[in-house]
C-alpha cells in the first residue's frame, strides 16, 4: 500500500529527477563543446586521469546545486513563509531542518571538489592526491584550496546550527552566511585574473548573490507547490517580487562579466567561451519569459486555489535553470580567449595600466567605472527617493535639507571612488589618504544628516499579516538588537573610529587590502561604516540606542579629533609603508615613497579641521533647536497650567454663586 505522503511527494520527486537529468546533460554537452573535458594529453606531462576530468565538473555541479538548495530552503523559511507571532511557522521549521541535510550535502560536494581540483592542478590521479601530502599543502598555499576549505567549514556550521534554529532572525542570519559562503571559490577563478578584474570580481559576486537565491528559491517553492504546501499564494507573491530584482541583477552582472572577458564582440561567435555565453544568454531570456508568465498567469491561478498551475510552470523553469547551471559549470572550466598582447605586471596588479604623471586635470578627467560603488550609489539613491515619494503621495512632508544632505554624501562617494582620485589612489599614498579622509570623515556626516532610518520607518508599511516580519519589522528588530546597542555606545563607536585607522595602517593589513580588489572594497566600505557609526552617535537624527547629552557629544568630538592629528604626524615621520606594493608598481614619475608618505600624513593632519567644524555647527544647531522645542513645550505647559488655574477659580466662583442662590431660595421659603 502506498503511503499518503508518498503519493503527495511523487510529482515533486519526478520533477527533481528531470531537473537533475537536464542539468547533467547540459553539463556534458557544454563541457564537450567547450573543450573542458577533451583536452589533449601531452606526453611527458602529468595527467589527472578520466575520473578527475569528468568528476570535477560533476562535483562542481553538485556543489552549486547543494548551495542553491540550501539558500532556497533558508529563504523559504525566513522570508517567503510568514512568521508566526515573531517565531518560525511550523512549515518554516521543516524547511530549516531540511536546510541542515542540504548543507551537509553541500559540504560533501565541496570536499570532493577540493580533492579533484588538487588532482587536476597537479596532474596526478585522485588516489595519489588522497594518499600524499599535496592536499594539505594545496589548501594552505593556494587561494583556490583555501576558498574551497572555507566553503566546507561554513556549510558544516550551517548544517549544525540549522538543527536547533527556531527564530526568524537566526534563520535570516544563516541565509546571509550561506550567501557569503558562495563567494570564495568563484572569486579565485577567472575573475581575479581577467583584464579588468575590478569589474569582473564585483560582477561575479553580484551575479552569484542574485542567481543562487533565484534558482534555489524557485526550486524549493516548486517543491512546496507540488507537495501541496501551505500558504503557497503568499510565498509565491513574495518570491515573484524578489525574482524580478534578482533577474535584473543577474542581467547587469552577467553583461559586465561578459564584457570583461570578451572585449571583442566577435569572440562571442569565434570562441568556445563566447558561444557558451550565447547559450546562457538565450536561457536567461527564456527564463525572463517564464517569469513574466508566472506574474501574469500562475499567480492569479494560485490566488484562485489552483496550485498545480504554478507547480507545472515552476517545474519547467527549474529544469531550464538546472540546464543553465550545467552550462555555467562548463563555462567555468573553459578558458576565456587569450588577448592579443600580454598583460603587464602593473595591469595585473591594478586592473588597468599605470596612469601618467598626476595633474589636477587628470584627477578631474581620468574617471574609472567601479561596479561596486555604482550599484551602491544607485541603490541608496533610488531607495531614498522612493521613500520620499511615498511620503509625498501620502501627504506627509520630508525636509528638503535632509534630501540635499543625503545626495551630497552620495556625490562625494562618486567623486572619490570613480574619478581620477580612484585612478591614482592605489598608486600614490597621498591620494589614497585624501580618499580615506573623505569617505571616513566627510561623507558619513551628510549621510547621517539625511536620516535614512527615520525615512524608512515612516515610509515602510507594517506587515500585512499580524505577527509577520516585513522590511519595517526587520529594521526595528535590527535597531533594538544587542549588536546595535553595543556598537552604538559612544565609547565603542569612538574606539572603532579611531583604533581601526591605527590598526589598518600600522600593520600588514593595509598592503593586503591593496593587493586584492575585494580587500580594497572592504577597506573603503569600512571607512564609510566606521565614520557613519561615529557620526550617528554625535549628530544622528535617526533613533539611537543611547541618549548622549550635547555636552557629552562635544566632549567626544574634541577628544577624538586629536587622535587623527597624531595619526597624521606619525605618518609624516615614517619612511616606509606598504613598500612592497608601491615598489612593485615601478612608478617612474612623482615623489619618492617617503615624500609621498609625508604628504599623506599632512593631508590626514589638516583634513580633520573640516569635519570638526561641520560637526560642531551641527551639534550647536541641534542643541539650539532642542532648546527652542523645549521652550515651546514649557510655554505650552505653563499656558495650560494658567488656563487650568483660571478654570478652577472660575469653577469655585460659580460654585459659590450657586450656594448663595440655594441659600436665598431656602430663606424665601
Amino acid at each position: 500500500m502506498t503511503r499518503p505522503g508518498a503519493a503527495a511527494h511523487r510529482p515533486a520527486a519526478i520533477a527533481a529527477a528531470v531537473a537533475a537529468v537536464v542539468g547533467l546533460t547540459a553539463l556534458v554537452i557544454a563541457a564537450v563543446a567547450g573543450g573542458a573535458v577533451t583536452e589533449k594529453v601531452i606526453p611527458g606531462l602529468g595527467d589527472a586521469g578520466t575520473l578527475t576530468r569528468w568528476g570535477l565538473p560533476v562535483a562542481r555541479l553538485a556543489l552549486d546545486t547543494g548551495a542553491a538548495l540550501t539558500v532556497g530552503a533558508l529563504l523559504m523559511a525566513s522570508v517567503l513563509i510568514p512568521s508566526d507571532k515573531g517565531g518560525l511557522d511550523p512549515v518554516a521549521v521543516r524547511y530549516v531542518r531540511a536546510a541542515s541535510w542540504l548543507a551537509a550535502g553541500w559540504a560533501t560536494a565541496a570536499a570532493i571538489t577540493l580533492i579533484l581540483t588538487v588532482s587536476d592542478i597537479l596532474g596526478e590521479p585522485v588516489g595519489q592526491v588522497v594518499g600524499g601530502s599535496e592536499l594539505s599543502s594545496y589548501v594552505g598555499q593556494l587561494p583556490q584550496g583555501t576558498a574551497l576549505m572555507l566553503v566546507v567549514l561554513i556549510s558544516v556550521v550551517i548544517a549544525l546550527l540549522t538543527r536547533t534554529t527556531a527564530t526568524p532572525g537566526a534563520a535570516l542570519a544563516l541565509l546571509v552566511l550561506a550567501v557569503i559562503a558562495l563567494l570564495p571559490p568563484p572569486l579565485t577563478g577567472h575573475s581575479a585574473a581577467s583584464p579588468n578584474h575590478s569589474v569582473a570580481v564585483v560582477g561575479l559576486a553580484l551575479h552569484l548573490a542574485a542567481v543562487v537565491p533565484w534558482i534555489g528559491g524557485l526550486a524549493v517553492l516548486g517543491w512546496h507547490a507540488l507537495t501541496g504546501g501551505e500558504r503557497l499564494g503568499i510565498a509565491a507573491e513574495r518570491f515573484s517580487r524578489l525574482a524580478l530584482w534578482c533577474y535584473i541583477a543577474v542581467g547587469i552582472s552577467g553583461f559586465a562579466n561578459a564584457v570583461t572577458r570578451l572585449p571583442d564582440p566577435t569572440e562571442l561567435i569565434t570562441s568556445d567561451y563566447g558561444r557558451l555565453i550565447l547559450v546562457k544568454t538565450a536561457a536567461f531570456a527564456f527564463l525572463g519569459w517564464l517569469g513574466w508568465m508566472h506574474r501574469t498567469r500562475t499567480l492569479p491561478a494560485v490566488a484562485a486555489r489552483r496550485p498545480r498551475a504554478f507547480a507545472r510552470l515552476a517545474s519547467v523553469e527549474a529544469a531550464v535553470m538546472a540546464g543553465t547551471m550545467g552550462v555555467a559549470v562548463a563555462l567555468a572550466r573553459t578558458a576565456p580567449p587569450v588577448t592579443g598582447s600580454p598583460e603587464s605586471a602593473v595591469k595585473g596588479l591594478l586592473g588597468y595600466d599605470l596612469p601618467p604623471a598626476i595633474t589636477v586635470g587628470r584627477l578631474l578627467t581620468l574617471w574609472r567605472f567601479d561596479l561596486f560603488f555604482v550599484v551602491l550609489v544607485l541603490v541608496l539613491g533610488g531607495a531614498y527617493l522612493a521613500g520620499v515619494l511615498r511620503l509625498r503621495r501620502r501627504g506627509d512632508s520630508w525636509s528638503y535639507g535632509r534630501v540635499a544632505a543625503w545626495f551630497i554624501g552620495l556625490l562625494t562617494i562618486v567623486i572619490v571612488t570613480m574619478s581620477g582620485v580612484a585612478t591614482y589612489s592605489p598608486v600614490l599614498f597621498s591620494v589614497h589618504m585624501a580618499q580615506h579622509m573623505v569617505l571616513a570623515m566627510l561623507t558619513p556626516i551628510f549621510l547621517v544628516l539625511g536620516a535614512p532610518v527615520t525615512l524608512a520607518l515612516r515610509a515602510l508599511k507594517p506587515a500585512a499579516i499580524k505577527g509577520d516580519r516585513g522590511p519595517r519589522e526587520w529594521l526595528m528588530v535590527f535597531l533594538h538588537s544587542r549588536v546595535v546597542k553595543v556598537l552604538g555606545h559612544p565609547i565603542v563607536a569612538t574606539v572603532i573610529f579611531v583604533a581601526s585607522t591605527y590598526v589598518l595602517y600600522f600593520s600588514p593589513l593595509f598592503e593586503m587590502a591593496m593587493r586584492a580588489h575585494l580587500g580594497h572594497i572592504a577597506m573603503l566600505t569600512h571607512f564609510l561604516l566606521a565614520g557613519g557609526l561615529f557620526y550617528w552617535v554625535l549628530i544622528g537624527v535617526d533613533p539611537a540606542p543611547h541618549k548622549v547629552p550635547y555636552i557629552g557629544k562635544l566632549l567626544v568630538l574634541f577628544v577624538t579629533m586629536p587622535f587623527h592629528a597624531f595619526f597624521g604626524v606619525a605618518l609624516m615621520n615614517m619612511n616606509d609603508l606598504a613598500n612592497n606594493w608601491y615598489t612593485s608598481l615601478h612608478r617612474p614619475w612623482g615623489a619618492s615613497l617617503a615624500s609621498d608618505l609625508h604628504t599623506g600624513g599632512s593631508i590626514a593632519w589638516a583634513f580633520g579641521e573640516i569635519p570638526t567644524f561641520i560637526v560642531l555647527l551641527a551639534i550647536v544647531f541641534q542643541w539650539f533647536m532642542d532648546e527652542q522645542r523645549l521652550s515651546v513645550r514649557l510655554d505650552r505647559k505653563a499656558d495650560r497650567a494658567v488656563a487650568n488655574k483660571e478654570d478652577d477659580e472660575l469653577s469655585d466662583y460659580n460654585a459659590y454663586l450657586s450656594s448663595l442662590d440655594r441659600r436665598s431660595q431656602r430663606a424665601g421659603e
